[in-house]
């Protein structure tokens, strides 16, 4: 059963620890998704939650960015922004 994930990274002053529930259907396709990259489930998961956190602090700082140059007058007019989502879709 995935149940824990302990964090003893150096330079931690604690240590702790986090239960995670799977129900038994989401058990088994994590542990088939495992078997088949090789990985244990364990780290399937920690890996999993790891990018999670890494794409979340990268989504931040680009919502901040954002912020920041609105806050200094940094805009583009409807028109261009129109042109770049058109550009992306595009590709």
């Amino acid at each position: 059963m995935l149940d824990r994930l302990v964090d003893t990274s150096p330079g931690d002053r604690y240590i702790w620890g986090m239960e995670v529930h799977f129900t038994s259907e989401q058990e088994a396709r994590l542990s088939q998704i495992a078997n088949h990259t090789g990985t244990d489930t364990e780290d399937l998961v920690r890996n999993a939650a790891l990018r999670l956190l890494e794409e979340d602090a990268h989504f931040r700082a680009g919502v901040q960015k954002g912020l920041d140059a609105a806050a200094r007058g940094d805009f583009i007019e409807e028109e261009e922004m129109d042109a770049r989502i058109d550009r992306m879709l595009q590709s």
